[in-house]
């Protein structure tokens, strides 16, 4: 499941440390309504996620979905801080100029437990988040919808990191800057795999995993982008657009777009211009 259409709703936020001795009991066990991601910043102790237990260390983030009972056990002489976010979240898409909502009964793509390196801008943000919620100025809620949406990309950021060497992330960004640079041409799957050497099988699937899109979708999903710049600002025909941007059949290219944004590139121009 990609995060890319989903709205976040943040019930609370908190950041717990543990450091009174006799305060806090050795063991905490609960069940909870909604999602939960508990990033630890330092301590040790254990947590139970359905039956498995993980240790506890600094860097260590958890995902605790709704219903799930655990429990958090305490080392008294090392207590843990704790930053956490309590959410809910809805799939929203837009298609023919439509809204669409339903609730999500679904977990994310993440691991009950998952241990980040280079951990240190989630824990910024996380930190920002923490204390924006907790500091309730004016817009707040919106400032902190805003910084949790920066922490999940930052999140998954990290693990695709992880899950992958150094330098093939950098050869998808090349590819990425290589995209943006050629978006007036066609480009192969044969093409890019040459120019970052890497086989086409391996590139489309460490692609797709990184962006949630395989290769020919994300240059595509690109062109359309910048397709409807050129039709609303630039007023051109469609065929006009289409060569522009590299597409040799305007019909082609017309499918294309409907399929991206649910109407046709007419369609689309009567809607956010003639209907100015």
């Amino acid at each position: 499941m990609s995060i890319k259409n989903l709205f976040f709703n943040i019930h609370y936020c908190k950041c717990r440390k543990f450091y009174e001795p006799g305060r806090y009991p050795s063991k905490i066990t609960r069940t909870i309504q909604n999602h939960e991601l508990a990033f630890f910043t330092g301590g040790k102790g254990s947590i139970i996620i359905e039956n498995k237990r993980y240790l506890i260390k600094e860097g260590m983030l958890f995902y605790i979905c709704p219903d799930v009972q655990h429990s958090i056990e305490i080392d008294t002489k090392e207590p843990i801080c704790i930053r956490s976010v309590h959410f809910s979240y809805a799939h929203v898409s837009f298609n023919d100029s439509k809204w669409a909502i339903r609730d999500e009964v679904k977990v994310l793509p993440l691991q009950s437990a998952q241990e980040l390196k280079d951990y240190y801008h989630i824990d910024d943000i996380f930190k920002k988040l923490v204390d924006s919620w907790n500091s309730k100025l004016p817009g707040y809620e919106f400032i902190t919808n805003t910084l949790f949406q920066q922490l999940l990309i930052a999140i998954f950021q990290n693990i695709s990191k992880q899950n992958q060497n150094y330098s093939t992330s950098l050869k998808i960004e090349n590819i990425i800057k290589y995209m943006h640079q050629n978006i007036n041409n066609s480009v192969t799957l044969t093409e890019l795999s040459e120019m970052v050497q890497l086989s086409s099988p391996y590139l489309s699937r460490t692609f797709k995993e990184t962006t949630g899109y395989s290769v020919i979708e994300f240059f595509n999903k690109m062109k359309i982008d910048k397709a409807k710049e050129l039709i609303i600002e630039g007023n051109k025909r469609v065929k006009d657009v289409a060569q522009a941007l590299g597409f040799t059949d305007e019909f082609y290219f017309s499918r294309i777009f409907k399929r991206i944004e649910g109407i046709s590139p007419s369609e689309y121009y009567s809607k956010n211009v003639h209907g100015v």
